[in-house]
């Protein structure tokens, strides 16, 4: 792609060099803010991630039904709160549907000096290289005037035309590929969890003569494994500590942190989900997190409930919380990665629901019996350890080709930003592309 021919500084740092033709404007001449306007006839909506979408609105009352604001297809919806609290959302959208939204949003109709298909654009990249460090306030919130007040270049109408339906089609094409590699991904962990599952309940070997567990959710395991319940294992199970923490994590070997209960990831023991615990407080190294120790969720959100993740080595800096099991095995008998891979199971994963209690989806807990009554399969310690380290090398070339998928997602998403970026600021020629 192209440059244009002459570029002139337009002293605005999020927007650099332009094309010496393009024209300088405040976006308040080129957008109005919409009067609010009310519309009972119309369902909820909001912003999310650059694109208006409906919400549920079952628990919303009449009143503050009739205080939310129309906005239609065509027109542009901001959200200018709390612009601190968060840095990764986009908070500018062109509608494509008809909904209410709360009297918070801005509504924008643009004039005839735009393009809608390039306002979108323009407004995007404003939003995430200049309209965050706008706001005043405690929640740093933005007005329509501030925006107003705000520079931008504006090229011809054909040549809106022409950036506007060329980032249509390159953004689609990289949504398409990042797509499809998102869907590499789900089929990748659906791989890994069906290798996981297969081989902590049926083992290693297919030719194995098998019987009936007398288990529903076990139902046919190799011959020579046992049948009991997880406690048969266990010497110790205990909860951790859960003080008033700063909400930084530690950043060095001397302080002492807290961790959170995201640090039982299904499988996968995550340090870095911790809380600093104040200098005030006085550490109980008893809870100290050590290696090789079965680590459980007890309260979290259904899907996470009851996750479980080994340690592979000691932090001795880092506190169990109150919302996590720990439980000592007997390890004459039982390898605690074994356990961990079985309760990740999408049959263990089931009777874990069950059994959860809560009045809310987002927060579930389970009792210690949950988790020691439960019925495992069991080979010999030495089987168990055999599958668990056969798992590991398995495992880890899938998480490699996870990893690399995820890497080239996070190149397209970069690519994407950056085009758009170039194109509607000119530093691209996009004319003779289409």
């Amino acid at each position: 792609m192209h440059c244009y021919p002459e570029y002139i500084e337009s002293n605005e740092g999020w927007i650099g060099k332009v094309p010496i033709t393009w024209k300088r404007s405040r976006f308040k001449f080129l957008v109005t803010e919409k009067p609010k306007k009310s519309n009972m006839q119309l369902q909820c909506g909001s912003i999310s991630f650059g694109k208006v979408v409906f919400k549920k609105s079952n628990k919303l009352t009449e009143e503050t039904k009739l205080a939310y604001q129309e906005v239609l297809t065509g027109e542009f919806l901001i959200n200018p709160l709390n612009l601190n609290y968060d840095l990764k959302s986009l908070r500018t959208a062109l509608s494509d549907k008809d909904v209410i939204v709360s009297s918070g949003y801005i509504v924008l109709n643009s004039n005839e000096k735009t393009v809608h298909s390039y306002l979108k654009w323009l407004l995007y990249t404003f939003d995430i290289r200049h309209m965050k460090t706008l706001g005043a306030g405690i929640r740093q919130t933005i007005t329509s005037k501030d925006i107003g007040n705000c520079y931008a270049y504006i090229p011809t109408i054909a040549e809106q035309t022409c950036i506007g339906d060329f980032l249509e089609t390159e953004t689609t094409r990289i949504d398409h590929l990042i797509s499809e590699k998102e869907n590499f991904i789900k089929l990748l962990q659906e791989k890994r969890q069906a290798l996981i599952s297969h081989s902590v309940t049926k083992g290693l070997n297919n030719n194995v003569k098998m019987k009936d567990s007398g288990v529903d959710y076990l139902e046919y395991v190799p011959e020579h494994w046992v049948v009991k319940k997880i406690k048969f294992n266990v010497i110790k199970i205990e909860q951790g500590w859960s003080p008033q923490c700063e909400s930084y994590p530690v950043s060095d070997d001397i302080s002492w942190g807290v961790v959170k209960v995201g640090c039982v990831n299904k499988g996968v023991f995550n340090p870095l989900q911790n809380k600093k615990l104040p200098d005030e407080l006085e550490a109980k190294p008893q809870f100290a997190i050590k290696k090789d120790e079965l680590l459980v969720s007890r309260a979290n959100a259904k899907e996470w409930v009851g996750s479980a993740a080994v340690p592979q080595q000691d932090y001795p800096n880092l506190i169990l919380c109150d919302k996590i099991y720990r439980i000592k095995l007997n390890k004459k008998i039982a390898d605690p990665n074994f356990i961990a891979y079985f309760l990740g199971t999408e049959r263990a994963r089931q009777q874990i629901e069950i059994d959860a209690s809560g009045t809310s989806s987002s927060m579930l807990n389970i009792g210690q019996g949950t988790i020691l009554n439960m019925e495992i399969a069991q080979p010999n310690l030495e089987e168990q350890q055999y599958i668990v380290e056969s798992l590991r090398i398995r495992t880890k070339k899938i998480e490699s080709l996870v990893k690399e998928a995820n890497k080239s997602i996070e190149l397209l998403k970069e690519h994407r930003i950056a085009l758009i970026s170039e194109a509607v600021t000119g530093k691209i020629d996009v004319r003779e592309e289409l």
